[in-house]
């Protein structure tokens, strides 16, 4: 033992290195108490021991090694740190834990594994388990799988990836061991569950026997998902979701996170195999072999490696042109679909990565379906429906509008065909308007093609596009359409299935064109938009608008707010020319004789006299009427245009203006004016008259129609004046309307003519209009004059640089016809990366890939780096002479990709260049080369030469320019770059991201790919690197969220996710904001849109949901405008003068409708980006807005998880924009800003603001609360104290400001905020923590103070000590102050918790939980002890001292405290009842709950009962262990006063098993409130049942009223009856009162029958008599009468249908049975016997259920009883056929239940022969020929046949079992009972045998055992006919069981009495606790009543003598069973009195 001591004195972590086992064993053991003890996961007693947990786990010794698995799993679940050591933990449990015997190892170490998987380390675990399973020892193997399959079972697919353990599967199937095979198919059938088909391909390979048992198994598997059981550290909430779905047992919705994983994508799972090596190597040569059969092998080898369903990345660029090639030109068919079929592998293979030769090959395709042959198109079909999904729609569609309009219908059928199968996979995001239009337009042509096919084709797809985007957004494109083919359309979209079983948008419901709230009034929708123009311009344009256009042709107006719906050119005015004399008539009709007449006089006057005529007809004429070409051809009339008088040429011109506004003017009109307006526009003083008349021909007729008639029209004449004036007028009209549909290139030539006169004022003009359309096109025009002369350049760049910065103006003037709509849709499809897009695609384009042959792409290739740059130089001039290029480069992308890797870097600038140029020449087409050409030169920027990583990222921003970012974060590509380890790569890429990612508003979700490379930059060799990826952190950052950030920490090893994650933290700080949705900036004209967008915007603003300017849709779109479109203002606004204004009036919404106040609130009070400083007065209106029910609403939708339940460990993204969301109906728009601001200054002005307004919006504010408190929640996570303290300064005045509103707080809103504030009680500075105890006080006033108790009780449990210690002070408090009823849910329960901390290692926790329990000791004395539990000796010593020392300080008063605490509770404001009164008010204000308000009033009016014997409703609602101590409000000294009652200890041990763990007090205290029940003064029965009802609700407490059923129910009866017959018949009493009392009886009814352990309880005979008071009151007409009688009857139904249910169902049948009997005889009120019928019918009806459970002999019984006393003769006498039916069912239930079984439960019916009943069954049982289960009928006919004579075997088998029974301790009671009743029946039954083996003992113990039974029924003279003695037959061992309980104990007391000598004659009554706990079987309840009511009246006493006790000497506890004899006949005249009240 010596060498024992040495390591005894060791720390434990040198015992835990022990060389000695012992003392490693020790050590261990030490360790895992350790473990357990520390609390902070953070202390750095874990550090110690971070190396030594592998050994715990490798541990020699198998005794040792278990003790050490212990402790490492207390060290990994409990230790911060644990995380590190999971690789060679885990290494260690593999090798050393898994090959150990013992099972309790292998569980350990599974265990251990699982917890390193909770604690985020899943992939390190699964990587260690992985490499387990090419142990050589099969048992680590099965064990390494089978931990596998637990983890998968548990965390789910998610968290476990598949892929890996996937890919190991089939090798485990192959093993020799059958136990690893067995185990790999369970881990199979586990992977099944959660990925489905997923797992198929990859064990398609193993053995098909083991295939096919799979199979087998997997069809057994349920269809519905698995759901994760375990949870990470970090999904805490998902945790508490699953949790609350499984309390509920609720199906969780789709919508949970908790949902299982996604289907996991088969493609994922499989391995990736490289092809390109595996080519035959002749490939290329024989696909161009001259023979078929050689390209066919060439062919065949390759489909076979393309078959492979997931190929490797690589360079597919030959082989996919080779394959091309084949489809396109080779002449063989079959060839054809070959390579079609290898085309459909590669892209299904490659998937995204063969985006990059999609748009190659897509064109050859469509192309090729001009094959009729159904083996191609198919091929092809399938081809291109897999190179589809590899691409986006957006890329293939210039190719797909290429072949539309192709001459053959085949191509134009698949190429239809092929849209409508895209369309499927697409959503309405992915499929926009910008790309479904042009779609549209293309496939309504093709309806009204000539061939069928075609059309259905176009049907299909339209069809499907309605489907997917929804009828609204399609609807604009089909309004050319007559209704058959809509009809059609609509048809085929009903057929549409899209896949995943998704809705389509249909209906228009959530669709695209949504945006568009169907806006009635057009002028108020539009007059904002124009705020921005000078005041004077918006008030023309305002009013020109709604007088414009189509809305005067009558045609109504689209959904769109006032934006025509375009309808190609059918609104355009057309008419045909009419003939000269058809003029003539026409004008002749409209215009005076006189006019026409001087209309070519020679004398001008007249001609002007004549003009003026015609002018003021012109002005009168009605539109309708007008004849606009008849009238222009009159004003053509000689002379004309040839006029020479200037006065008459200037009214014509302006007649001309006048036509052109007034009437329907068609360019057929225009013509005939136009040359002759253009003449004059030179003129100088007719010039402006001509530019006045072109002007209204420009809106007549659009402006890009009139202005290029004019211009071609002026160039054709020589007139360098009028010249000059047609390019100024142009210049003026492009600022005037805008630039939209205007054609540029038919301007550029005339232009350049211009710029080429000798006459300088031409040159000017044309130079100003370049100026003009440089504002809209920006720098691409500059491209069209490059070879211009470098002087003539040099003043278009002098123009161009004045124009530089301008933005162009709002369009003011409208096109009046076929109107602008393209531009008015381009706006609304803007992206924010689409800048100026629409302007590029006015420029006309060429098609350069006819130019890119394939000699220039092999020159492009060549091996001589020469002849390369030729290629590259000849590129470089096609591309500068196109000027502008479609879309199309044929080959070239590839060929310049190769040369981006060029070796010469010279070849590699040149190339760069090339590509710039490119860019700008293609335009915003060139994002479909992203992928092909884009991501390549990004590979250029990891070039170690400077500039040419320069020319590199010159030429990425100007493709960035073009595309936009979008395109270049979709996919890996990006990704895959960084992870290339090239340090200039790195620094470029990351540099560039953080420029351009804050631009950006929403990013791919791809971008996630970049972190993991992201972290790694972080963490790079070079310096530079690691600042760029720090800098690129925020934008990131911004985009993807901190948490999802954080989440991806995961995966880097311990030491980098340190770093990483305190990087993490300092982005946070400095994230930049997300940038606002794009204004189109009005004030000052400044802004970088082209005016097409501003027009457009005036246009589509009011469409989308926003009433105001500012495209701040987006925001606004999560909070009002997305639950409603804001319908426009009632009245038109007028266009505010200025912003403020404006603001101003839409805050003051009330007066308007609620939708309209909502919207404008939403959308107005969204402030405008620009104008300087903010002025304070914008912030005027109110700060939060009151609408009614929001906050319900918010509520419902938080129970219906529709919004995440406010409930996090630190607050993640999405719950801030839920909540700003939230916010954003009911918060001021720029309060919101500041509470969301990212600077905390803002924070600390926006609560300063809310102080200001606490009082004037007091009631706003309430009713924001929620939100306001959610908002401070997450302030409480900030870590700056400024903003704390002003937080905690409002939140006292806020709770102070509620408790004087009276307002309380709703479970809800506490929830979300109470234990946020306890967080901050632990906060380390005292200030703060000051202020948050204040404001726990206010916090009880407006929230009950035993609700805020759980919340204190929870933070008890923090890691912070602080915190602990300060929640128990708060604890202490609230015990001081409001009583023990605060403890919820139990004091017991609450203390326990409380004192566990007596023993923390914090000294102020230990001080704190110590106070508190003294002041729990001050409230309840030295019942505390009880209530704490077992403590440690060394915490009971200073609690016992401490309390000492309190008594020291506070020397009672025992006098005056009797009266004080009742008289201070009463004053107290917010005493322990009031605490308890509000919370029934909020619950459920039903009448009990009324009832239970009153018992505080009617305590003082009721002096009968002294107060110390009141009940202390309270102090029963505690749990069992220590239910119902005296009342709180005299402090006895319980010791003393627990002494009398317990006599001997042990006999009542004995006596009552029910009552071992609860004190006796308990029962008189229930028996004392029961009897009150009864009590013949309303208010007490209405107290005593409210006390009970608390009791009965909380199910944890109603355990205590078992026992006390039957004596509860008597009472209750007797008051049903006292109220009929006594307080029902007395007119003094207010009838609410009865009302009231009947609510809380049948309340309590119904509590205590929900319950079906209590219900049980209830005997017949009570049952009885409560069915008959039910039923009485039923037929109580008088009840009816009274106001709420009949709600009442409904409850009572209710009432007997629960206790029909739950009670015992044989009680209930007798009962019935009986009462029957007794209503016949009786002949009682006949609807009662119809009642009690219908209960048995129920009865019937439950017989199926509960057959099993029912005592089929008793019921026998009392049928049998029923027709001795009511023969069928007499039976059939009676009026009503009903009991007699009723019978008969009810027998032929049984019988058809049961069978002939049922003939042996007549065993207690004396004599059967005479008995009608058995005859009765056995003809049931015969007609039925139901003789189930015996061999054969006539067998059965004989048994059946038997008389009273059994069988010898079958007397000695009931004997033996009977003897069996009395043998068995248990039984011998009820073996006795059965032997007394057989001998009864059997009298010359022969015992002799069964007794002569057995000792004498026995023989004297069975006869002594019938005499007693003998005597004591003899005792019992009951009325033999009902009597119902618990006989019980064999089978029904079950019920006996429980009905003998009771009278078991009971006989046993009498033997122990005897033998003690205590056996008296008078039989004294046992304790009264044993008579509660028994049930007797009492015949009726009057015989109960005797018992019941002596029972009552000695509780009673018992209860005084207790009180007393104290002041008495203790001898009273013998005397104490014996009841008084007066008593006694007190209780029989009570009894006779009532009797007489029943007849």
């Amino acid at each position: 033992m010596g060498d024992d001591s040495e390591w005894m004195k060791l720390p434990i972590d040198q015992k835990c290195e022990h060389k000695v086992w012992k003392a490693r064993l020790n050590g261990y053991e030490e360790a895992l108490k350790l473990f357990q003890r520390i609390e902070d996961e953070k202390s750095p007693e874990w550090g110690k021991y971070l190396g030594l947990i592998k050994k715990f786990v490798t541990e020699s010794n198998a005794v040792a090694q278990l003790k050490g698995l212990e402790a490492a799993l207390a060290y990994i679940e409990n230790a911060h740190v644990a995380g590190k050591t999971t690789a060679e933990v885990v290494s260690g449990v593999v090798t050393k834990v898994f090959n150990q015997p013992k099972a309790r190892a292998k569980e350990l170490g599974t265990d251990i594994c699982l917890m390193y998987i909770e604690i985020e380390k899943a992939e390190v675990v699964q990587d260690e388990l992985l490499k387990g399973l090419d142990n050589k020892n099969p048992k680590i193997v099965v064990a390494c799988i089978e931990t596998l399959r637990k983890a998968l079972s548990e965390f789910g697919s998610k968290i476990v990836t598949l892929k890996p353990v996937v890919k190991v599967l089939p090798k485990q199937f192959e093993s020799r061991e059958k136990a690893v095979r067995d185990e790999a198919k369970l881990l199979a059938i586990e992977i099944y569950k959660w990925i489905r088909d997923a797992l198929r391909p990859p064990l398609q390979n193993i053995n098909s026997v083991q295939l096919k048992e799979l199979e087998e198994e997997w069809v057994k598997l349920p269809s519905s998902p698995p759901k994760q059981s375990r949870f990470l550290r970090s999904q805490q909430d998902l945790k508490a979701k699953f949790e609350q779905h499984q309390a509920q047992g609720e199906q969780s919705e789709g919508e949970d996170e908790v949902e299982t994983a996604a289907a996991v994508d088969p493609y994922e799972l499989l391995e990736a195999v490289e092809v390109l090596s595996k080519m035959p190597k002749d490939f290329y040569e024989k696909i161009e072999a001259k023979k078929w059969q050689e390209r066919k092998e060439a062919l065949e080898a390759v489909d076979a490696l393309t078959k492979n369903p997931k190929l490797e990345n690589g360079d597919y660029g030959d082989l996919v042109r080779a394959l091309k090639k084949v489809v396109g030109k080779d002449a063989n068919v079959m060839l054809v679909s070959m390579a079609a079929k290898c085309l459909a592998g590669l892209a299904s293979g490659l998937r995204k990565k063969f985006g990059t030769y999609a748009g190659q090959v897509v064109p050859t395709i469509l192309e090729k379906f001009k094959e009729k042959k159904p083996q191609v198109v198919q091929a092809l079909q399938e081809a291109i429906d897999a190179i589809f999904l590899t691409t986006t729609l957006q890329n293939l569609s210039e190719d797909i509008l290429g072949v539309m309009d192709n001459k053959n219908p085949s191509i134009k059928q698949q190429a239809s065909l092929f849209l409508a199968r895209s369309f499927r996979h697409c959503t309405q995001a992915t499929l926009p308007k910008s790309i479904l239009k042009p779609f549209c337009a293309a496939l309504i042509k093709q309806v009204n093609d000539s061939a069928p096919e075609v059309r259905d084709a176009a049907f299909e797809a339209l069809g499907t596009a309605m489907k997917v985007v929804g009828e609204k957004a399609v609807n604009p494109f089909l309004a050319d359409l007559d209704k058959l083919k809509l009809d059609k359309i609509k048809e085929c979209a009903d057929k549409v299935e899209l896949p995943g079983g998704r809705k389509g948008g249909g209906g228009g419901g959530g669709s695209v064109g949504d945006k568009k709230p169907a806006t009635k009034a057009p002028p108020p929708a539009e007059a904002p938009p124009k705020s921005s123009a000078p005041p004077k311009k918006t008030q023309t344009a305002a009013a020109s608008k709604p007088s414009a256009g189509p809305p005067k042709k009558g045609k109504p107006l689209s959904a769109a707010g006032g934006k025509t719906k375009k309808t190609s050119d059918s609104k355009e005015v057309t008419e045909s020319e009419l003939s000269a004399e058809v003029c003539e008539d026409l004008a002749a009709g409209v215009l005076p004789a006189s006019c026409l007449q001087q209309l070519d006089s020679a004398n001008w006057k007249e001609r002007l006299a004549s003009m003026e005529e015609f002018q003021r007809a012109v002005e009168t004429m009605d539109k309708a009427v007008m004849p606009c070409q008849a009238l222009v051809r009159m004003l053509a009339k000689k002379p004309g245009w040839k006029e020479t008088n200037f006065q008459v040429m200037q009214m014509k011109l302006h007649i001309v203006a006048l036509i052109a506004q007034r009437g329907q003017f068609s360019k057929t009109s225009a013509s005939m004016v136009l040359d002759g307006l253009v003449d004059k526009i030179g003129d100088v003083k007719c010039g402006s008259n001509a530019k006045e008349g072109l002007t209204a021909i420009g809106e007549a007729c659009s402006l890009p129609w009139t202005a290029e008639q004019v211009v071609s029209t002026a160039f054709s004449q020589k007139n360098p004046k009028n010249q000059a004036e047609t390019l100024n007028w142009l210049a003026n009209a492009m600022k005037e309307f805008g630039f939209a549909g205007i054609n540029v290139k038919a301007f550029i030539n005339n232009v350049k003519t211009a710029l080429g006169a000798t006459n300088p004022a031409v040159r000017t003009s044309a130079i100003s209009l370049l100026g003009v359309m440089y504002l809209y096109m920006g720098a691409p025009l500059r491209m069209f004059f490059e070879d211009e002369k470098p002087a003539l350049l040099s003043q278009i760049d002098a123009e161009f640089e004045k124009m530089q910065g301008q933005s162009p103006p709002a369009p003011i003037r409208s096109i009046k016809k076929a109107a602008v709509e393209e531009e008015g849709d381009e706006a609304e499809e803007q992206d924010e990366d689409g800048r100026g897009h629409d302007i590029m695609d006015l420029l006309p384009r060429t098609d350069i890939s006819d130019k890119i042959t394939s000699d220039l792409v092999s020159k492009i290739g060549d091996k001589n780096w020469k002849i390369r740059k030729e290629g590259l130089d000849e590129t470089a001039s096609i591309v500068s002479e196109a000027k502008f290029i479609t879309v199309n480069l044929g080959e070239l992308p590839l060929a310049l990709k190769g040369r981006l890797s060029d070796s010469n870097k010279i070849l590699v600038q040149q190339t760069l260049t090339i590509l710039q140029q490119l860019a700008t020449a293609m335009g915003p087409g060139l994002k479909q080369h992203v992928k092909a050409l884009g991501i390549p030169v990004i590979t250029v920027l990891g070039d170690s030469k400077p500039n040419v990583r320069a020319a590199a990222m010159t030429t990425l921003q100007s493709w960035v320019e073009q595309t936009g970012m979008k395109e270049w974060l979709e996919g890996e590509d990006l990704s895959e770059e960084l992870k290339r380890e090239n340090p200039f790569l790195r620094q470029e890429v990351l540099g560039w991201l953080a420029e351009k990612l804050p631009t950006m508003r929403t990013v791919p979700g791809d971008l996630m790919l970049c972190i993991p490379q992201l972290y790694a930059c972080l963490e790079d060799r070079n310096g530079d690197v690691r600042k760029k990826a720090q800098d690129a952190l925020p934008t990131f950052m911004m985009h993807l969220g901190y948490d999802k950030m954080n989440k991806a920490t995961g995966k880097l090893k311990p030491a980098s996710k340190d770093q990483v994650v305190a990087m993490l933290e300092k982005a946070r700080a400095v994230m930049p904001a997300k940038p606002a949705a794009p204004a189109v900036k009005a004030g000052g004209g400044k802004g970088p849109a082209e005016p097409s967008r501003s027009a457009s915007a005036s246009r589509s603003q009011p469409a989308s949901d926003d009433v105001d300017i500012k495209t701040e849709a987006k925001k606004v779109r999560g909070g009002v405008a997305a639950k409603k479109p804001p319908s426009p203002p009632e009245e038109p606004i007028p266009p505010p003068p200025s912003k403020d204004k404006d603001n101003n009036t839409s805050k003051k919404p009330p007066s308007k409708g609620k939708a309209a106040a909502g919207s404008q609130q939403g959308a107005a009070a969204k402030k405008p980006p620009a104008k300087g400083p903010k002025d304070d007065e914008d912030k005027s209106g109110p700060i939060f807005i009151l609408i009614p029910n929001a906050k319900e609403q918010r509520i419902k939708e938080e129970k219906q998880l529709k919004i995440l339940k406010w409930n996090f460990i630190t607050p993640r993204d999405e719950y801030v924009e839920q909540l700003k969301t939230q916010m954003s109906t009911c918060f001021a728009k720029w309060l919101q800003d500041e509470l969301f601001h990212f600077d905390f200054q803002r924070h600390v002005k926006a609560i300063g603001v809310m102080i200001e307004r606490l009082e004037s919006e007091s009631e706003a504010t309430i009713s924001c609360l929620d939100l306001i408190l959610k908002w401070f929640t997450l302030r409480f996570f900030d870590t700056n104290t400024t903003v704390l303290m002003k937080v905690l300064e409002y939140l006292k005045l806020l709770f102070a400001m509620l408790n004087r509103e009276n307002y309380h707080l709703t479970e809800y809103e506490a929830n979300s905020f109470v234990p946020y504030l306890i967080l901050k009680v632990g906060e380390s500075k005292d200030v703060v923590r000051k202020d948050v105890r204040a404001i726990l006080t206010m916090l009880c006033k407006v929230y009950p103070a035993s609700k805020v108790f759980p919340f204190l009780m929870d933070g008890t449990k923090s890691k912070n000590s602080k915190q602990r210690a300060e929640c128990l002070e708060e604890l202490g408090c609230l015990i001081e102050g409001y009583g023990m009823n605060v403890c919820q849910p139990t004091p017991a329960k609450s203390l326990k918790e409380i004192a566990v901390h007596i023993g923390d290692r914090d000294t102020s926790v230990r001080n704190a939980a110590l106070n508190t329990v003294v002041a729990v000791y001050n409230v309840c004395g030295d019942q505390v002890y009880k209530l704490i539990g077992n403590l440690s000796e060394k915490d009971m010593s200073m609690l016992e001292e401490r309390i000492k020392r309190s008594a020291k300080k506070t020397p009672a008063a025992p006098a005056a405290k009797q009266s004080v605490p009742e008289r201070s509770q009463r004053e107290h404001p917010t005493n322990p009842n009031a605490t308890f009164l509000r919370k029934p008010a909020q619950e459920d204000p039903n009448k009990l709950n009324q009832a239970r308000q009153n018992t505080q009033h009617s305590e003082s009016s009721h002096p009968s009962i002294p107060k110390e014997f009141q009940l202390d409703l309270d102090m029963i609602e505690m749990d069992q262990s220590r239910v119902c101590e005296l009342p709180d409000l005299v402090q006895h000294k319980l010791d003393e006063l627990l002494e009398p009652i317990m006599i001997p200890e042990p006999k009542i041990r004995s006596v009552s098993p029910h009552f071992d763990d609860l004190h006796n007090s308990t029962a008189s205290t229930i028996n004392f409130v029961i009897s009150q029940v009864a009590s013949g003064d309303i208010n007490t029965s209405i107290q005593a049942l409210a006390q009970i009802d608390e009791v009965l609700r909380q199910e944890d407490k109603a355990e205590v009223m078992s026992g006390h059923i039957d004596q509860f129910l008597i009472a209750t009866f007797m008051q049903l009856r006292l109220i009929y017959s006594t307080h029902m018949a007395d007119d003094r009493l207010d009838k609410k009162d009865i009302i009231k009392l009947y609510s809380c009886i049948i309340g309590n009814m119904l509590s205590l029958f929900s319950m079906e352990s209590l219900a049980r309880e209830a005997s017949m005979g009570v049952l009885k008599d409560l069915m008959h008071g039910l039923i009485t009151l039923m037929l109580d007409g008088r009840v009816e009468d009274i106001e709420e009688g009949q709600q009442l009857i409904r409850s009572v139904n209710l009432l007997v249908i629960r206790v029909l249910e739950k009670s015992d169902q044989t009680n209930m049948i007798s009962q019935l049975l009986a009462s029957e009997d007794s209503l016949v005889t009786t002949a009682g009120p006949p609807m009662s016997s119809e009642l009690v019928m219908k209960c048995l019918w129920r009865m019937i009806r439950f017989l199926p259920e509960t057959i099993n459970s029912i005592n089929l002999d008793r019921i026998l019984l009392d049928v049998h009883n029923f027709m001795k006393v009511f023969p069928k003769e007499k039976l059939k006498q009676l009026k009503s056929d009903v009991p007699h039916r009723t019978l008969k069912t009810l027998l032929h239930t049984l019988c058809k239940l049961t069978g002939a079984k049922i003939l042996d439960h007549l065993s207690m019916i004396e004599n059967r022969n005479e008995s009608e009943l058995e005859a009765h069954l056995r003809r049931v049982i015969k007609h039925s020929g139901n003789l189930s289960g015996l061999k054969s009928d006539r067998g059965n006919e004989k048994i059946g046949l038997r008389t009273d004579r059994m069988s010898k075997a079958k007397v000695s088998d009931i004997l033996s079992e009977i003897f069996k029974k009395i043998g068995s301790k248990e039984n011998t009671k009820e073996g006795l009972t059965e032997l007394y009743e057989y001998k009864q029946k059997y009298s010359d039954a022969d015992l002799e045998p069964f007794l002569k083996n057995t000792s004498q003992f026995f023989q004297s113990y069975v006869e002594r055992g019938l005499r007693m039974i003998e005597s004591e029924r003899e005792g019992k003279a009951r009325i033999q006919t009902s009597a119902v003695i618990p006989q019980h037959g064999v089978d029904s061992s079950l019920s006996s069981n429980e009905e003998l309980k009771p009278a078991v104990y009971y006989e046993r007391l009498k033997i122990l009495r005897q033998r003690q000598g205590l056996e008296n004659t008078s039989r004294q009554r046992p304790p009264i606790s044993s008579l509660l706990t028994s049930k007797p079987s009492v015949a009726s309840s009057t015989d109960m009543l005797h018992s019941k009511l002596s029972q009552l009246k000695e509780s009673r006493e018992l209860y005084q003598q207790e009180h007393n006790a104290h002041s008495h000497s203790p001898t009273h506890a013998h005397t104490r069973s014996a009841s008084p004899a007066a008593n006694l006949d007190d209780l029989k005249k009570r009894l006779e009195r009532i009797k007489s009240n029943r007849q």
